[in-house]
């Protein structure tokens, strides 16, 4: 297991430097009730006091239930500020105006919301000269499990070093509240979606795989195909050179 008091304070020591030498006034993230933003959160509010989680509901009914309050339990506990921003209206209204322009398949229905997210996030940091905190950890970036210019986007990420393991380590160390480590790990893009419900794999699996190498025949399987299938979100962006 990892010294957790030595990662508080390197974490909290690079948040606060990354902040200084930007110049910007505070940071800015999504607080999505799960375990990554949680943990975000926590780190951002001990490094830097102007620390605000914005919770933006977006077409899933779980948005303005189970996500929204433990979004602000771990808020009132760590005395983050927290402000709403309802998206459904808007994501509708973008549905709306490409229907019939191009195949509204589930993927690109359920990709809107953590762009319009994003959107809404980078919308507060340049108001405010705040700085966009990033909530992906290791797992899902192996297996590409996340929005490009979604979720992906950030100034920095103070946990994309870590296993869902570890950030479930983290957690416990932090005493953050239980409901956290129990939670199924979702997007929360659809009412009844969870992540490994739709890797057909688990973290536990994912990250045995990353941190020792070992894995089921089939289960490998599963994890390389995932993993090279969105290598274009890991890669850089393709530019022109003159040879």
């Amino acid at each position: 297991m990892r010294d957790y008091e030595y990662e508080y304070c390197a974490r909290t020591d690079y948040i606060r430097s990354v902040v200084e030498k930007s110049g910007a006034a505070g940071i800015v993230y999504g607080n999505s009730g799960g375990k990554d933003s949680a943990l975000v959160g926590i780190l951002c509010k001990a490094a830097c006091d102007d620390t605000v989680g914005i919770i933006m509901p977006c077409g899933a009914n779980r948005n303005y239930t189970t996500d929204t309050t433990d979004a602000m339990t771990v808020a009132r506990q760590y005395g983050i500020e927290t402000r709403v921003v309802d998206l459904s209206a808007v994501r509708t209204a973008e549905l709306q105006a490409i229907e019939g322009k191009c195949e509204l398949k589930d993927n690109v229905c359920n990709n809107i919301a953590p762009r319009l997210r994003m959107t809404t996030l980078y919308a507060f940091a340049a108001a405010e000269n705040r700085l966009v905190a990033g909530t992906g950890n290791r797992s899902e970036a192996y297996m590409g499990y996340f929005t490009k210019w979604g979720d992906g986007a950030h100034d920095f990420n103070p946990i994309a070093d870590l296993t869902v393991t570890e950030i479930y380590e983290f957690l416990t160390w932090l005493k953050a509240p239980e409901f956290l480590l129990k939670k199924a790990p979702s997007a929360g893009l659809f009412d009844g979606q969870t992540d490994e419900g739709e890797m057909s794999v688990t973290y536990k699996e994912i990250d045995r795989y990353l941190l020792t190498g070992k894995a089921d025949k089939d289960l490998l399987a599963i994890m390389q195909k995932y993993h090279a299938r969105s290598e274009h979100k890991r890669r850089p962006i393709s530019t022109f050179e003159n040879p």
